[in-house]
């Protein structure tokens, strides 16, 4: 089978889990070498391994990128060791639900700090380097992909942050996405419903109840279905852009 992104780099934050997780491994599968970046030092290691173990090549990038600096840092550590960077998936997120009346502003720091800041550190550093693979072999086209959400798309109560940041991340990705156009570094939103995470667990246990509730027992996407997404934009030619995909569960409504 051919391996469509052989020669190149991938980095994904927040691949310690979940649709990181998935992604890093789906893209190795494609050829890519990936660089993991992500807090849980362990975590990445054993994902490291495992894509080794099946023939791929990972580099494990302990960082934390709400720090601008460290963000930069994993950036030049990728390009310095693994020789280039093509594709960045800016996965990283963090979701805080609940009534905005007497919320914890820290929470609401937190979230922006890693669902927008963490992302524009990321992207800010890595632009250099897209814009170099682009203009080079093999594909002459280079990928940034960032994980938004459907409440990026429709505001909801008991989420007014997340919303903001998941609508930002929108905002951010089509301005981009119009000043890269050009060299051909393509600029991608993926939006996902509700996946089956870890990322809900950061909440307290009354508000998961809630969200059980909410959805009921339909069937979630699974982190795999959001990286079978990002992969199908990421080896489009070079002259085909996928600027916004939205992936719902069938029966979320």
């Amino acid at each position: 089978m051919t391996r469509r992104l052989e020669g190149t780099v991938a980095l994904i934050t927040g691949a310690s889990s979940g649709i990181g997780h998935a992604t890093a491994s789906e893209l190795a599968r494609e050829g890519a070498s990936v660089a993991l970046v992500g807090r849980r030092k362990d975590r990445l290691a054993d994902l490291a391994a495992e894509i080794t173990n099946a023939g791929g090549r990972a580099l494990v990038v302990p960082a934390d990128i709400t720090d601008a600096h460290a963000a930069a840092e994993a950036v030049e550590r990728t390009v310095e060791e693994l020789g280039r960077l093509d594709t960045l998936v800016n996965n990283a997120g963090l979701m805080l639900l609940g009534p905005a009346p007497g919320a914890d502003v820290n929470d609401w720091r937190r979230m922006i700090d890693v669902n927008l800041m963490g992302l524009m550190y990321t992207t800010h550093a890595a632009v250099p380097h897209l814009l170099r693979a682009a203009a080079e072999q093999p594909r002459q086209v280079a990928d940034i992909v960032n994980i938004g959400s459907l409440a990026g798309r429709i505001a909801f109560g008991m989420s007014a942050v997340y919303c903001a940041t998941k609508f930002g991340v929108g905002a951010f990705s089509e301005a981009l996405r119009q000043e890269l156009a050009r060299q051909h570094v393509r600029v991608s939103v993926v939006e996902p419903g509700s996946v089956d995470t870890e990322l809900r667990t950061h909440n307290p246990a009354a508000v998961q109840q809630q969200l059980d509730a909410h959805f009921g027992d339909i069937e979630r996407l699974q982190s795999q279905d959001i990286a079978d997404a990002l992969s199908y934009i990421v080896t489009r030619p070079r002259h085909v852009a996928i600027a916004e995909l939205l992936v719902r569960p069938t029966e979320q409504v």
